[in-house]
């Protein structure tokens, strides 16, 4: 494994660059990888009781679906659909999954601890046990129970960050993974802080000022969702994308992971 070097503050801009070039290559084969998994996901969701974890749970194995598509954009491969298949054909399905258990537990864990805060009102609206309208959510303290939840879940997310890549491409334990997923996201926090508001001023920010100003111009709340709603996902597909960056800047691109052919070995 490549040694970790200290990456200055702009290289999480850096990311965000690198994710829309990757997307500009092929823009239409990887957002229809995207929608591919979005409406397998869509299906997972009729399959009764486990249709409400098991997204969760295959978060991490699908995430490798993009990760090794962005690979294949970079070495001039076309994107194919079945590239949602990947991580189920990995020899790491098993850890990937295993990941995916600790995801599902990560996020009950946090949205528990909202109830510390707003006296499980976040809880029981995501559990579907209440239903609010926007006045009951104004006045109620569930803003509070969600930002309470988000700062449990940041330990966790750092320590998922890197883990899927690094149990499939390097081959690691679950453990060895979190951990040094955990400490690569720890070490790099300045360009991960850049890196995630950047992402907010353009997934939040550049979508409102569009459609303030479709509003201003023609007023029509169709128009409006007709332009917003391919923003939106081509805006997610290259926020995928940049997810890879992320990966190679810190541990090196995942084919120099791969052995190299006897005739081509360095010599001692």
């Amino acid at each position: 494994m490549e040694t970790m070097e200290k990456l200055p503050a702009k290289t999480g801009w850096t990311w965000i660059k690198e994710g829309f070039a990757l997307f500009r290559k092929q823009p239409a084969e990887i957002s229809t990888l995207f929608l591919g998994y979005m409406f397998l996901m869509l299906l997972l969701n009729f399959v009764p009781v486990l249709g409400q974890i098991l997204p969760l749970v295959l978060i991490p194995v699908f995430a490798m679906s993009f990760m090794e598509a962005c690979v294949h954009i970079e070495q001039g491969k076309r994107v194919f659909p079945n590239l949602l298949l990947v991580g189920f054909r990995s020899p790491a399905i098993k850890n990937l999954l295993i990941l995916g258990v600790l995801y599902l537990i990560a996020g009950v864990v946090a949205i528990g601890a909202s109830a510390l805060v707003d006296g499980g009102m976040f809880w029981m609206t995501l559990t579907g046990q209440t239903s609010l309208d926007a006045k009951e959510i104004q006045d109620s303290s569930m803003s509070l129970g969600m930002l309470f939840s988000a700062v449990v879940y940041t330990p966790a997310a750092m320590a998922f960050w890197y883990a899927a890549p690094l149990i499939m491409w390097k081959k690691m334990s679950v453990s060895k993974a979190v951990f040094y997923s955990f400490f690569a996201v720890w070490r790099e926090m300045k360009a991960f802080t850049v890196y995630g508001l950047a992402w907010a001023a353009i997934g939040v920010m550049l979508p409102a000022i569009i459609s303030v100003l479709i509003a201003l111009l023609i007023g029509n709340a169709a128009v409006t969702m007709m332009v917003l709603l391919p923003l939106s996902i081509a805006l997610t597909v290259v926020m995928y994308c940049s997810f890879y960056p992320t990966y190679t800047h810190i541990f090196g691109r995942p084919e120099e992971d791969l052995p190299l052919p006897p005739a081509t070995e360095p010599q001692e």
